[in-house]
């Protein structure tokens, strides 16, 4: 039985999803690892991928299908179909160093308490979401280090993005390194592009089905792990670079989309405030009058969540 599954939800990205396995069939604890894609839509170019001879000194991926959904519900099939007693969340367009994985197991294998036990926190007490092994140790969540891939010739979009944290705010954890983020923060960093935890735990928490849009699906699932006590490690030994370039065009059409869902989200979960109110919607209301890029991105946030902006 393998240590670690990695669950993938992709979506018609066959050529980086293609270099994505390559990465994971170079990690130093490959014979630990099982690896689940989830093809998020029927797709032939990446259902091809899996018609070719597995390698064999590896386990061979499981690879299925489901209709049409989000990432969240492409995440939630994989956990149920996976094996391992940790399971990590990447995107198919995410390369992982080659010790990532060690490091997220040593993590999970060294600190914190039994699975037993953080499944007593969680509340979890179904025989279907416990870990095979409940001797296994783990911190709760492991969040690892993620920046963006140099051979996308970054632009200066993904550098701001990355600057003010609409991307990933990793420097705003920085002074957290090897230990657990606080409470009131953490879900605001579970970035699942590269995060890890117990499956007993991720089969408790599923991700919401009723998220129809991209964006917040994980931020508000992070939110309800903190609320269940599930403590959130940064680990900035674990590496991955984001093979995803990013013009101006795209961030912009990706604000929309984020302001469109922060309505959506909040009003499931009213607890993360995700809508501007106040002194900050003022701030963005200000912000938008100029055509700087933050000028740029206040306003397509705007326009969706306020559409009378």
């Amino acid at each position: 039985m393998p240590s670690l599954s990695l669950i993938i939800p992709t979506h018609k990205r066959a050529d980086i999803l293609r270099e994505c396995l390559k990465r994971i069939d170079a990690q130093t604890v490959r014979d630990k690892i099982e690896v689940v894609v989830v093809s998020d839509g029927h797709d032939p170019e990446t259902a091809s991928l899996f018609q070719e001879a597995p390698n064999p000194k590896h386990q061979a991926p499981v690879f299925f299908e489901i209709p049409k959904s989000q990432q969240g519900v492409a995440r939630n099939r994989g956990v149920e179909r996976a094996t391992g007693d940790i399971v990590m969340f990447i995107g198919d367009d995410i390369l992982l160093e080659p010790v990532a994985c060690e490091v997220h197991l040593r993590l999970h294998s060294d600190l914190g308490p039994r699975t037993s036990d953080l499944g007593t926190i969680a509340g979890v007490s179904d025989a279907k979401s416990r870990s095979p092994n409940p001797e296994v140790r783990s911190p709760g969540l492991v969040l690892g280090h993620t920046e963006w891939d140099p051979a996308c010739a970054i632009t200066p979009t993904m550098r701001w993005l990355d600057e003010t944290g609409w991307q990933f705010g990793y420097r705003f954890i920085a002074p957290y390194a090897h230990q657990s983020l606080p409470k009131d923060i953490q879900h605001r960093f579970t970035y699942t592009s590269h995060i890890s935890l117990p499956r007993e735990i991720a089969l408790k928490f599923p991700f919401r089905e009723d998220v129809t849009l991209y964006g917040w699906e994980d931020i508000e699932w992070g939110w309800r792990l903190a609320q269940a006590g599930i403590p959130l490690l940064y680990e900035p030994g674990a590496k991955a670079l984001h093979h995803h370039r990013m013009t101006l065009e795209d961030s912009l059409m990706r604000m929309e989309t984020l302001g469109k869902s922060a309505v959506l989200v909040e009003r499931m979960n009213p607890d993360l405030r995700l809508v501007p109110r106040g002194i900050k919607r003022w701030a963005y209301r200000f912000f938008a009058l100029f055509p700087t890029i933050k000028g740029k991105h206040a306003r397509a946030f705007l326009s969706s969540s306020f559409p009378s902006v």
